[in-house]
């Protein structure tokens, strides 16, 4: 077994340990070296939420600064990063400083002695959005089969608060009141009810006569889903589902398993 292959398997245990634990992480692999580098192209290392290796290696120090707050960044807006690290004379050479990023690429200042440049790839690997189903109806079997395919971690029963909490009431008659409740006692970023505006209107009432701060029933999406005409318990769904990438989308993405 080559050292190559050995830092590849150890990678992936500590990745998998994070997804297992739902923290967010990130990948750096140094795509390009010019002059003296420590780390060649084809490095790598894990790095954990607060930008702190964790596995792996990219060299010396002289990158270390750089790759921390591109890490920072990849994770705070769920996109990667690509950031080259070079001598201040060599970035002046190119009309650039230390923090520009132009065309993508984000540039720092390497002040080693070795004068090297060095190009990294950032890949930010989020936990998977939660995605709670609540209810025994078809839609809600539907939703919790298909859901998984889309890469959504999906659960039945309210849990702890996790990143990115979607909530969708598909209860349809059975307890909706209490759902409902539950829902909106959690600090979910999306709620959703299955069934009429009519209904949802009636149950509405009756939260904010409960004690139920208006706002927070006024945020719930009633009828759920993307207007495209479902009808079955499988359209419905997919419309529920078209509607949750949609608003996945619109915040940051996740590392897909």
């Amino acid at each position: 077994m080559t050292p190559a292959e050995v830092i590849s398997s150890e990678l992936a245990e500590v990745a998998q340990d994070l997804r297992n634990r739902s923290e967010p992480f990130a990948f750096a692999t140094i795509v390009r070296t010019v002059g003296a580098t420590a780390a060649k192209p084809g490095a790598k290392a894990l790095l954990s939420a607060d930008g702190t290796i964790l596995q792996g290696w990219l060299g010396g120090g002289c990158t270390r600064g750089a790759v921390k707050r591109a890490t920072l960044q990849a994770l705070a807006e769920g996109a990667p990063q690509l950031v080259s690290v070079a001598p201040e004379d060599l970035l002046a050479e190119k009309g650039v400083t230390p923090g520009d990023q132009i065309d993508g690429t984000q540039f720092a200042r390497n002040g080693c002695p070795s004068r090297g440049t060095v190009d990294i790839f950032i890949e930010p690997c989020l936990p998977l959005p939660q995605l709670v189903v609540l209810g025994a109806s078809p839609v809600a079997q539907a939703l919790s089969m298909l859901a998984p395919t889309f890469h959504w971690h999906v659960e039945t029963e309210m849990q702890a608060v996790g990143p990115q909490r979607f909530i969708v009431v598909a209860t349809q008659g059975q307890g909706d009141l209490d759902a409902l409740k539950a829902a909106l006692d959690t600090q979910a970023d999306y709620v959703a009810f299955v069934g009429s505006h009519r209904k949802f209107e009636a149950l509405a009432a009756k939260l904010v006569a409960a004690g139920v701060e208006k706002a927070a029933v006024d945020r719930v999406k009633a009828p759920a889903g993307s207007d495209i005409g479902a009808v079955t318990p499988e359209e419905i769904a997919l419309s529920i589902l078209a509607e949750l990438v949609e608003r996945r989308r619109a915040k940051v993405k996740s590392c897909d398993e």
